[in-house]
């Protein structure tokens, strides 16, 4: 199949879902930018329970801005904040150490625009889960499509439904028992090599 998605911030669960199962990816580049979605945040699996790394952008609701125009406000120090998160949820995961040089530079090197970091993000990840598609970007919006699958409503934070994955160890399983759909980088530090084989093995429907 075919699919048209949005690219996010480490995408969760669903989108890897639709991903892995698509023939052909496309990005969805020309939309409008819209606050408290997975285009600057992802959730991990914290020692507390479900964690929000939120990334802080330059917007001002007044003039509306592309999705490709919106730039990331780096003075917050972010991302040493996100990878200290990362590496106090996951260091004892099966599989972080075995990812951990793969991802480190990503919270190291300075990116202006939030577009150009999630797609830089996704393919570091696609490299770790040895995953090869074929990737196709938008030149204009459209609102529907005939031929095409539409996954961009995955790109919603809230109203989230109930998806019916596979569980699969988590690393604090035992304290907050499983928390489902969240960051790609969860399966990937805690199934390592066997993170392509659960995604292709999982069903999604678009709405």
């Amino acid at each position: 199949m075919n699919i048209v998605i949005h690219p996010t911030y480490f995408p969760n669960i669903a989108h890897f879902v639709a991903i892995a199962n698509a023939k052909t990816v496309v990005f969805e580049m020309d939309d409008n930018f819209v606050k408290q979605t997975y285009r600057n945040r992802t959730y991990i699996y914290g020692a507390n329970g479900k964690l929000n790394l939120n990334i802080p952008v330059i917007y001002s609701q007044k003039n509306r801005q592309k999705y490709k125009d919106v730039k990331i406000f780096n003075e917050d120090k972010w991302q040493s904040q996100h990878w200290k998160s990362l590496l106090s949820a996951y260091r004892t995961s099966p599989f972080f150490e075995y990812y951990e040089d793969e991802l480190q530079h990503l919270f190291s090197e300075k990116v202006d625009f939030l577009l150009d970091f999630n797609l830089k993000c996704f393919e570091v990840v696609c490299e770790c889960l040895q995953l090869e598609i074929n990737i196709s970007k938008t030149e204009t919006y459209q609102k529907t499509y005939k031929d095409i699958i539409d996954f961009r409503h995955l790109v919603h934070a809230k109203k989230e439904p109930n998806y019916a994955f596979e569980k699969y160890t988590q690393v604090f399983n035992n304290k907050h028992g499983y928390i489902q759909n969240l960051s790609i980088l969860d399966l990937l530090f805690n199934e390592g090599p066997n993170a392509l084989n659960y995604l292709e093995s999982q069903t999604i429907t678009a709405i």
